[in-house]
């Protein structure tokens, strides 16, 4: 069985999110104790487990996604990152629909070799700033607003960009102010370096402290810049240690989530289900 660690939201290896995908052969997954094993050994944000669904349904692949301590509800980089394995191993040469808990994702690749994600849109609901989060992020929030259940984070609005890329939080503080996690966004200083906002996402619960880049937390950025900006389509650096872009295009309910992906490991699971 094979698995590969591909860089998403990157054109460069060593950069972006790295995600474990695993295609599987079988009509169906494995145990889930494996699964999180598999998961856990690979030790990164996520890894995506896919499998082929039937032909003539809504959805060509089921794919799930795991962090290394628990199963999570939606992720674009491993979903891209899925993608790109599916094109670069020939087993799919256009668009590509999965099956997930959030409903049906699409994929679909650009001449350029750049793939463009499907997703919902995350409704954002203004919301008062929570006990002890001042102290853990130390910053004051703008202003915060709760996502979409399908996401289940607070986005957090700060001053400047300054402010977001000099953020050390307080990780075990921040466990319990979100369901899910933290996504920390301003404006960026300078448009003309390419990208419109910055954001970081921090997820302690989960077991990720810091999230390289985060396709799913830019279902929320999408709606929240496009309405401050008066621009559907927008980039947005998330601003971590390894950096990556991602390029938004709001279609009301739907969010498009652009960028690259580079396969840096491919190699033989010996462990089988």
């Amino acid at each position: 069985m094979r698995i590969r660690i591909v860089d998403a939201f990157t054109d460069r290896p060593f950069a972006g999110n790295p995600a474990g995908v695993v295609l599987l052969d079988s009509d169906g997954f494995p145990d889930d104790g494996w699964l999180q094993r598999v998961a856990a050994e690979v030790n990164l944000s996520e890894t995506a487990f896919a499998h082929p669904l039937p032909p003539g349904g809504d959805a060509d692949w089921a794919l799930r996604w795991f962090t290394p301590v628990t199963e999570v509800d939606l992720c674009g980089h491993a979903t891209l990152a899925t993608a790109h394995v599916l094109r670069s191993t020939g087993r799919t040469t256009g668009a590509v629909r999965f099956a997930a808990r959030p409903g049906v994702l699409g994929a679909a690749a650009a001449e350029d070799g750049t793939l463009t994600l499907d997703f919902p849109t995350s409704s954002l609901t203004p919301v008062e700033t929570p006990d002890g989060m001042v102290e853990a992020l130390g910053a004051r929030p703008v202003s915060v607003h709760d996502t979409a259940a399908h996401v289940g984070d607070l986005l957090v609005e700060l001053a400047d960009e300054r402010t977001v890329r000099a953020l050390a939080p307080g990780f075990a503080a921040l466990v319990g102010l979100s369901r899910r996690g933290i996504i920390v966004t301003a404006a960026a200083e300078d448009p003309g370096q390419g990208y419109d906002f910055v954001s970081r996402c921090f997820y302690p619960g989960p077991g990720i402290n810091e999230d390289p880049v985060t396709g799913s937390a830019h279902t929320a950025l999408a709606p929240f810049w496009s309405a401050r900006l008066g621009r559907t389509e927008l980039t947005g650096l998330q601003a971590s240690a390894r950096t990556g872009l991602v390029r938004t295009a709001l279609r009301g309910h739907r969010t498009l989530l652009t960028g690259s992906a580079v396969t840096v490991i491919d190699g033989e699971l010996l462990s089988s289900p």
